[in-house]
């Protein structure tokens, strides 16, 4: 060999060892462990990525104990160490396959803590990817059905229109540009726009809120559609005669114009007696705030369903009522009108019932630390005393049946205040205009 073969293939070798120094043993690398929520498809080999370059791959992934994805990473120098405040999210660079996974790592500041070699970032420093099937699981039965159906339309729509569709692309990146502009425009003044946004949305909470009566009303016009739908010739023989009735309007409101001129002057009228009715509608709305609830049950009593429940019915019945009522009535009248007499007899006796009821009850329901002041109950005619063989006086009871035998009530007949003592001023007893009283049955004793 010669020299100059000799030094050609020694900076050959010089060369190749350079070259593994920098694929192989440049810069080493660091792993850590990411965990994750779901793994999200990602397998052995998947690029660890930042800023879309790639700074290492994912070598192995793991089941934790709590069922979370544990995801072991290489991180390549001068990426590596990473420091504290790095979160990591796993992204799709496509739907194709899921070769397409990768992790994209957003470095926290370097003037944080380094992290050691196989430190785990956890959940809270993680995102998993969002599939789009997890997107669809999302949605229930009948909503994926109708995206479902929308697709395949859209599929039906543009079937055979391929020079159609090319035609109008040329016109969308117009149009995103036009609405560019209208955005632009919108949130210029974005005060305004916040307010639109707010009205938007208090639209579709109350539309939100009345879905079911929504859902009725478009049954409703489904029922009526198909009603129409059923009677499409007398549709037509009433569109037939919808130009001679237009043509009488036509007239209608020519003379209705001469009417309005007319009524001018009434207007002219009535002009200043509107001028409190806004003060006067005004204190009229808590009126009629207040009744509604009164009109509520008014309607729910005369429209209530069924047979007898409701006011309609009770109102047919009516009659029966006052054809059963009115021998009632007058045998109530009669009944009062024979009573008359009893009451105007016991009004005068007034005081002393109301005295008797107000003593009686002071004295039997009152009480203090010995119990009530009146501890004892009238019996009268339980007792009668009788002769013994001996001369004595024997007290025997008197059975309850016998016990008002051979008593009167009409014994005395006092005249109001004739129950008391007399007055010196003579104002009792007192004889009422036509009373039935005797004004010398009065109390024994001065």
């Amino acid at each position: 060999m010669t020299v100059a073969r000799g030094a050609a293939l020694g900076a050959l070798l010089l060369v190749v060892a350079i070259v593994l120094i920098v694929l192989l043993g440049g810069g080493g690398s660091e792993r850590y462990k990411l965990v994750f929520e779901t793994a999200g498809q990602l397998v052995r080999g998947n690029d660890v990525q930042i800023g879309g370059r790639r700074i290492g791959s994912v070598e192995d992934i793991s089941l934790t104990d709590n069922n979370l994805a544990e995801v072991t990473i290489s991180v390549q120098k001068p990426y590596a160490p990473l420091h504290r405040g790095t979160t990591a999210v796993i992204r799709l660079a496509s739907l194709s396959s899921v070769a397409n996974r990768y992790i994209s790592l957003t470095p926290g500041p370097n003037s944080a803590p380094e992290l050691a070699a196989n430190s785990t970032l956890d959940t809270t420093e993680t995102t998993s990817v969002v599939d789009i099937d997890q997107l669809f699981n999302t949605l229930d039965e009948r909503t994926r059905r109708g995206l479902q159906d929308v697709i395949q339309g859209s599929a039906t729509q543009y079937q055979g229109k391929t020079r159609e569709v090319s035609e109008a692309a040329k016109y969308f990146s117009p149009a995103l540009s036009a609405t560019n502009r209208l955005v632009r425009e919108l949130t210029h003044d974005q005060q305004n726009l916040e307010a639109a946004i707010v009205s938007g949305a208090h639209v579709v909470s109350s539309v939100a809120e009345r879905r079911e009566q929504l859902s009725s009303l478009i049954s409703s016009l489904n029922i009526m559609m198909g009603a129409i739908s059923g009677q499409n010739r007398s549709l037509a023989a009433t569109l037939d005669e919808l130009p001679g009735t237009l043509r009488e309007g036509s007239s209608t409101f020519r003379d209705l114009r001469s009417a309005l001129d007319d009524l001018d002057p009434l207007v002219d009228a009535s002009k200043p007696a509107t001028k409190n009715l806004a003060r006067f509608f005004a204190e009229f709305r808590p009126l009629v705030d207040a009744a509604v609830p009164t009109f509520t049950d008014l309607s729910a009593f005369v429209n209530t369903s069924g047979p007898n429940n409701d006011l309609t019915d009770i109102m047919r019945q009516l009659p029966e009522l006052q054809r059963v009522g009115s021998p009632a009535f007058a045998n109530s009248v009669s009944a009062m009108r024979r009573g008359q007499p009893v009451v105007d007899f016991f009004r005068p006796y007034t005081p002393e019932l109301v005295g008797w009821l107000r003593s009686f009850g002071q004295a039997s329901a009152n009480y203090d630390a010995n119990g009530h002041y009146t501890r004892a109950l009238a019996d009268f005619g339980a007792f009668q005393y009788s002769q013994g063989a001996d001369g004595s006086e024997v007290l025997n009871p008197v059975s309850p049946n016998q016990r008002f035998v051979d008593q009167r009530a009409d014994a005395t007949r006092r005249c109001p205040g004739g129950a008391s003592q007399a007055r010196p001023d003579g104002s009792n007893p007192w004889v009422a205009p036509g009373g039935d009283c005797d004004p010398s049955d009065t109390l024994t004793g001065p």
